[in-house]
C-alpha cells in the first residue's frame, strides 16, 4: 500500500507546486481568506468529499482578532476579482472562512488533521533574486504574504484529499480534513473546536513545514507549546490644552508609559516559563493636546495556561490601576489565544514509525521534537485529548534560503510537500488498519 501511495504523490507532485504557487500569489490574511478557502472547497466536493464551511465549522463566539466588516466586504470583493469560487463565496461571507472535508468510509477511527491557511500581514521581499519574485508567483496584495508556509500547508492538505480520494476503496473509518483560518495570531482554531466538529474525532494530526530544518528530517511530534493571550488595551482619558490647561486633561499617554513599564516588571515566575510584550503603542492627537486616549497591543505566554493565566491577571491589574492613577479608564479587547498543549508521545512515535518507511524522509528524529512558541491548535489537540483520543504537531524540514518565518525573503523547498502529503497519508492508513 505505501509503494502505491508514493506513486500517486509523486505523481501529483507538479500540481502540488502549483497549487502552492497560486495560493502564495493571492496571500489572504486571518478571516479573510475568501478566495482560499472557496478554491479548497471547489476542490473537495470535486473529489467527492461532503463540504462542510461558513458558520457551519466557525463559531462566530468563538472568533477573535475579527476584521471589521468594511474590511472583510473590500476583501471578499477581491476575492471574487481574483479568481474565488462563485458557487462557495457566499458561505463565507463575514470571515467565517474555515472549511472542512469529509470523507466516510464506513466503520473505522474517525482522523482530523488541521491544515492552516492564512498568510501574515506584511509585504513581500521585491528583490529579483527572490524565488517567488524571479518565477512570477510573488504575492500581489501587497498587505499579505505567505511568510510561514501556510501556503504549502494548504496545499498539503489537498494533496491528501487527492490521494485518500484515489485509494477509498481500502480505507475504513472517517477523515476529517480541516482547513483552518487565522492560524496567525492565534485567532481562529478555537472557533473550529466551539463548533463540534471535531467532538468525534480520536486522532489529530497537524503538521508544520520548518525554514532552518533541511528537508527529509522529521519529527513524529512537538513536546510543548506556550499558552498565551493577545489582548489589547484602549486606555481613554481626556483632552486639554496642553500649555493653557495641562491639568484639566486625564493623560492617556502618561497611564500608557506607566503600564508599560510594570508590564514589563512583572516577576517570573518559579513555576516554568513566562513572557509578556508590548509589541504597540499608539497614543495622542497633536503637540499641544493632552492625549486624551492610547492602544497598546500586548501579549502574555506561560508553559502552562495556569501560568498564562498568572500573567495575564497580573497585566490586567497594572493596567487598570495605570488608568486609575491617571484618571483615565481601560478596555480590554481579547485579539487571540492558545491554550499550551503537547503531543501524545504514543501517536507522535506511530507517526515516527510510518515515516521511517517512507523514501522523502532519510532523516527521521526519534522522541518530540522541542517546544516553545505557541500555537492555536492546541485547541483541536485538547478537545480531542479530553475526549479520549490522541493528537501530535508534526515537524516537517523543509529549508530552502535560511530565511526566516515571518520574514519578506521567506520562502520554503517545494519538493518537501510531496514527503508531508505521503506521511499524512500512509498514518492515516497506519491507524485505519490498527
Amino acid at each position: 500500500m505505501l509503494k502505491r501511495i508514493e506513486q500517486i504523490v509523486n505523481r501529483l507532485e507538479p500540481q502540488l507546486i502549483e497549487q502552492r504557487r497560486d495560493f502564495h500569489k493571492y496571500a489572504e490574511s486571518g478571516w479573510t481568506e475568501f478566495r482560499t478557502a472557496s478554491l479548497i472547497a471547489r476542490k473537495l466536493h470535486d473529489l467527492g468529499y461532503e463540504v462542510k464551511l461558513g458558520q457551519e465549522v466557525v463559531r462566530d463566539a468563538d472568533r477573535m482578532g475579527v476584521p471589521d466588516e468594511a474590511v472583510l466586504e473590500r476583501y471578499y470583493q477581491r476575492a471574487l476579482e481574483q479568481g474565488g469560487d462563485p458557487e462557495f463565496l457566499p458561505a463565507l461571507r463575514g470571515g467565517f472562512t474555515g472549511v472542512v472535508g469529509i470523507l466516510r468510509c464506513g466503520e473505522g477511527p474517525v482522523i482530523g488533521m488541521r491544515f492552516d491557511i492564512d498568510a501574515v500581514d506584511m509585504l513581500e521581499s521585491p528583490a529579483p533574486d527572490h524565488r517567488p519574485v524571479k518565477e512570477g508567483f510573488a504575492s500581489v496584495n501587497p498587505d499579505a504574504m505567505h511568510s510561514c508556509g501556510h501556503d504549502g500547508h494548504a496545499t498539503i492538505g489537498l494533496g491528501v484529499a487527492t490521494t485518500l480520494a484515489e485509494v477509498k476503496d481500502e480505507l475504513r473509518g472517517t477523515i476529517k480534513l480541516v482547513f483552518q483560518p487565522a492560524e496567525e495570531g492565534v485567532r481562529g482554531a478555537k472557533a473550529i473546536v466551539g463548533s463540534g466538529i471535531l467532538d468525534d474525532v480520536q486522532y489529530m494530526l497537524a503538521s508544520h513545514l520548518g525554514s532552518g530544518t533541511p528537508t527529509g528530517i522529521v519529527a513524529g511530534g512537538r513536546g510543548s507549546f506556550l499558552a498565551t493571550s493577545k489582548f489589547d488595551a484602549l486606555i481613554t482619558g481626556a483632552p486639554a490644552h496642553a500649555g493653557g490647561k495641562p491639568e484639566g486633561g486625564h493623560n492617556a499617554m502618561l497611564a500608557a508609559a506607566t503600564a508599560v513599564l510594570n508590564l514589563y516588571a512583572i516577576p517570573r515566575h518559579s513555576q516554568g516559563a513566562t513572557r509578556i510584550n508590548v509589541g504597540r503603542l499608539n497614543a495622542g492627537t497633536g503637540r499641544n493636546v493632552i492625549p486624551p486616549s492610547a492602544h497598546l497591543a500586548i501579549e502574555t505566554r506561560g508553559l502552562t495556561s495556569e501560568l498564562e493565566q498568572h500573567m495575564y491577571n497580573y497585566a490586567v491589574r497594572i493596567l487598570e490601576n495605570a488608568a486609575a492613577m491617571h484618571g483615565c479608564t481601560v478596555k480590554l479587547k481579547a485579539m487571540g489565544g492558545a491554550k499550551s498543549g503537547g503531543s501524545d508521545l504514543e501517536l507522535a512515535e506511530r507517526v515516527r514509525q510510518v515515516a521511517q518507511q517512507i523514501s522523502d524522509f532519510p532523516n527521521v528524529n526519534p522522541g518530540l521534537a522541542g517546544g516553545g512558541g505557541s500555537e492555536d491548535y492546541t485547541y483541536m489537540m485538547a478537545r480531542v485529548q479530553q475526549n479520549g483520543g490522541q493528537a501530535t504537531f508534526i515537524s516537517v524540514g523543509a529549508d530552502i534560503n535560511g530565511a526566516g518565518h515571518h520574514t519578506a525573503e521567506f520562502d520554503f523547498d517545494e519538493h518537501a510537500l510531496r514527503g508531508a502529503v505521503k506521511l499524512f497519508v500512509a498514518t492515516a492508513i497506519d491507524l485505519m488498519q490498527a
